[in-house]
């Protein structure tokens, strides 16, 4: 599922294909994916409208638009966004089209059509009514404020980090290499991490993210792009450690697969 660096590579896509540019028609080719907006209303509301901002809220990316308010775009497990120019055909899967008036286009694509496309008048209020919690590179998200979200919860720690009410922004994926770089075993209960492990965590929660995007690393996007240093290309069956070189381990967690070194991140260390 995309996760912070995904998002972040695609509001800097769309900041450089498509800022500036006048929605001249709205193409809704599954209505499914609206979140909160009839099909008419969301596409006559954007005719006309330019592209002037873009934010990212956690996973969600938000496209400000004058005078019709926000896009707001949620990519679940395979959303993605697709620019073109002229006559070509529309990608595969393509469940929004944005027609802009200079002969460009960008898709909203998702294969499993597990996302969500919305319009609204604020984006501050939109991030609220989704109780959203601090966006993870956000600078004001600083070590007092992450004190603060997580010092106190009594529940395991990737758990915490998983919490978009409590982080915007880390998912399954991420959290393992955040655990692994911060030498954590995921199933450490958070209220139970001594300061000195918070402010390990904390710091690599930024240098974790900020590395990827840098790298161009999405969550499922070219993992070999990251360091050696990191986890996520071992992240498989037969995986091996790159820092001690044994087997990769798993546990599980409500459902999904955390991968972690039972060497480097000891339960209970």
């Amino acid at each position: 599922m995309p996760e912070v660096p995904d998002v972040e590579l695609f509001r800097r896509y769309l900041d450089r294909t498509c800022n500036g540019r006048i929605v001249r028609r709205v193409a809704i080719n599954d209505p499914r994916i609206l979140a909160g907006a009839a099909s008419k209303g969301f596409a006559t509301g954007l005719e006309g409208a330019r592209i002037v901002a873009s934010r990212r809220h956690g996973k969600h990316l938000l496209v400000g638009l004058a005078p019709a308010g926000w896009i707001t775009m949620h990519f679940a497990l395979t959303g993605a966004l697709k620019h073109w120019e002229g006559a070509e055909a529309e990608p595969p899967y393509t469940r929004i089209r944005f027609d802009f008036a200079d002969g460009h286009h960008l898709a909203y694509v998702d294969v499993r059509r597990l996302g969500a496309v919305g319009l609204v008048e604020d984006a501050d209020s939109f991030i609220a009514a989704e109780r959203l919690g601090p966006d993870a590179l956000d600078p004001r998200f600083d070590l007092a404020a992450f004190e603060r979200a997580v010092s106190a919860r009594k529940r395991d720690i990737k758990a915490v980090l998983m919490d978009q009410t409590v982080i915007a922004g880390i998912g399954n994926i991420y959290s393992d290499e955040i655990l692994f770089q911060a030498g954590i075993h995921p199933k450490v209960r958070t209220d139970r991490l001594d300061p000195d492990a918070r402010k390990r965590l904390f710091r690599e929660v930024k240098r974790v993210l900020e590395t990827a995007v840098e790298r161009g690393s999405g969550a499922e996007l070219s993992p070999d792009a990251l360091p050696p240093s990191f986890l996520l290309p071992q992240r498989k069956k037969g995986g091996h450690c790159p820092r001690c070189g044994g087997d990769v381990g798993t546990t599980k967690f409500s459902g999904r697969t955390a991968y972690y070194c039972p060497h480097c991140q000891v339960e209970g260390g």
